[in-house]
């Protein structure tokens, strides 16, 4: 009995991660935008990974009026030098002010940023983990007004440390989130986005109460999302893997303390947290411990891998050994929830030298 109660909901989240991965949106190549677009890029202590990122935006093309504006959030690593070296005059580069009373570094440096963006049409905002192909923002930025939406979050594929826990963020939209009907939905709890790499209608931005809508938000792009469909907008997720490589983390370390700021919110309580954990180590990790138990056991492991085996395959992850070790991705994750849960009760949360 304890078989078929795994089995068949496994069997129904894989059928509906394929599902999700054909229906995928791509921005396409080759596209063409005459819109004024001005891409918003924040930094902090970012001298030692920002060059890659700052010489695709430069690449870019598809896109005449395109301006880059960066900001140096403080940074005490000499990150505004390196921009200066790599992009001369060719980007816009502010200096931030001081982070006021109520808001977090990053909604409060893409605010500026925003300010600073003057009558573009769209705002693109990338962090400097970001490396884009040179048709990337023209192929979004086509695809947003192709689609008619406010928002657009084109995930870029995963590259770096963390290979078996950061690809759970794809498979775990693919798996848990029926994509068309968030669309669709105009309820603010129903939002989904990867802040790595946005593409926003101005207009839009503006409506929602732009990034001083989520000044205090730790998940701020879900936040920015969610403002969207409350101010009327729409938001759409798309598979940006093909156009954009994203190598969030150096170091397991590095991985550590960013998931640690941020897992915590994103479950709305412990209770809820705990639900989800349960559901995932029932469904991913028990069965292979019960390899002895039947063949149940083996066909529910053997489901699970074809979930993330899919997911791999549409939004460019890699696919062995990850796939196979999907189990212990779980574990991993798990590990990563409680201690974030743990850090936020002891009140050691902290990123880029800053208390969250």
């Amino acid at each position: 009995m304890i078989g078929w109660l795994l089995l068949v909901p496994l069997l129904l989240l894989t059928a509906h991660t394929v599902v999700n991965a054909l229906l995928l949106r791509r921005p396409r190549r080759n596209a063409v935008s005459d819109e004024r677009v001005a891409v918003l890029l924040p930094l902090r202590d970012e001298a030692g990974r920002v060059t890659p990122c700052l010489e695709s935006l430069l690449a870019q093309r598809g896109v005449p009026n395109l301006t880059i504006h960066v900001l140096d959030d403080g940074s005490t690593d000499g990150t505004a030098d390196v921009v200066r070296a790599v992009a001369g005059d060719r980007v816009r580069l502010r200096h931030g002010v001081a982070l006021p009373d109520g808001w977090l570094g990053k909604p409060h440096a893409c605010h500026q940023l925003a300010a600073a963006a003057g009558d573009a049409d769209v705002l693109v905002f990338v962090d400097a983990d970001v490396i884009l192909e040179p048709d990337a923002i023209a192929g979004a930025v086509t695809l947003l007004r192709d689609k008619k939406v406010t928002l657009l979050s084109p995930y870029p594929r995963i590259a770096g440390s963390g290979r078996l826990v950061q690809p759970l963020l794809q498979w775990s939209w693919l798996t848990f989130l029926p994509l068309r009907a968030m669309e669709r939905s105009p309820r603010p709890s129903f939002a989904a986005a990867g802040g790595q790499w946005l593409v926003v209608d101005r207009d839009g931005y503006d409506r929602a109460g732009g990034h001083a809508a989520v000044r205090d938000d730790i998940l701020e792009d879900i936040g920015l999302a969610r403002a969207v469909k409350r101010s009327g907008g729409r938001i759409a997720l798309a598979d940006g893997s093909r156009l954009a490589v994203c190598r969030m983390y150096e170091s397991w370390g590095e991985l550590a303390d960013g998931y640690g700021k941020s897992l915590w919110a994103s479950f709305g309580s412990v209770w809820g947290a705990a639900a989800v954990l349960v559901l995932l180590l029932l469904l991913y990790v028990v069965p292979p411990l019960l390899f002895v138990t039947g063949w149940w056991a083996v066909a529910a492991y053997g489901v699970g891998v074809v979930g993330r085996v899919v997911s791999g395959v549409a939004t460019g992850g890699r696919v062995v050994p990850d796939a196979l070790l999907h189990p212990v991705s779980v574990v991993v994750f798990a590990g990563l929830v409680i201690r974030s849960f743990s850090m936020r009760r002891r009140g050691a949360l902290r990123w880029r030298g800053r208390a969250v």
